[in-house]
């Protein structure tokens, strides 16, 4: 028997409950949602309204000392830069489309 998870065997004839979560894929929900607000706004409107939400969360992260991202580019700085890019690009495809050069 460990001190941290003690042993506790069910009664007989009951169902034993899984301790590990079930996998949740929200994300897929997220990303559909996100995919449904570009189509009915703008895509420039809305990769202008992702990056700078980005840009908001992982300047908060790096000033509380994030090292190491999750995301592709691993270095924080680097998602910084490209979400920045991101950000800009949107900036001149909505003007783009707005003034139609």
């Amino acid at each position: 028997m460990s001190p941290v998870s003690p042993s506790i065997e069910p009664p007989s004839g009951q169902m034993t409950v899984s301790r590990t979560a079930p996998f949740d894929p929200l994300r897929f929900c997220v990303y559909a949602t996100v995919a449904l607000l570009a189509w009915l706004v703008s895509a420039p409107v809305m990769m202008m309204a992702m990056s700078a939400l980005g840009l908001w969360a992982y300047t908060r992260a790096v000033r509380a000392g994030l090292t190491r991202s999750k995301c592709v580019l691993r270095r924080p700085r680097l998602v910084l830069l490209y979400l920045a890019t991101v950000f800009v690009a949107g900036g001149l495809a909505l003007a783009y489309r707005m003034v139609g050069w």
